[in-house]
């Protein structure tokens, strides 16, 4: 009745972050954005323009360090979000 139990929490867990088999750094994607990567590949860099908007006005006014701040944060997520849009266009079609 009270018998080991092999489908722990952590294997659990590591089985869910295991799926979909991605290769590589795509790893590091979590699976629920990975499901959806064109998704969150458009919004990231959606984001990133508006970070991108919010730097240049804070630039206007001589607010340099929060300029630097959303500029980094624009940067960082239009790189990525290009990086999901690679993914996305690589992926094999679904049959």
């Amino acid at each position: 009745m009270n018998a080991p139990n092999d489908n722990t929490a952590a294997k659990r867990l590591r089985r869910w972050w295991l799926t979909p088999p991605r290769p590589g750094l795509q790893r590091l994607i979590n699976p629920i954005e990975y499901r959806h990567i064109r998704g969150f590949g458009i919004m990231r860099i959606f984001g990133g323009s508006i970070a991108a908007g919010a730097g240049v006005i804070c630039l206007a006014y001589g607010v340099y360090g929060w300029a630097a701040f959303f500029l980094v944060v624009a940067g960082l997520n239009l790189a990525a979000g290009y990086w999901d849009l690679t993914i996305a266009r690589s992926a094999p079609a679904w049959t």
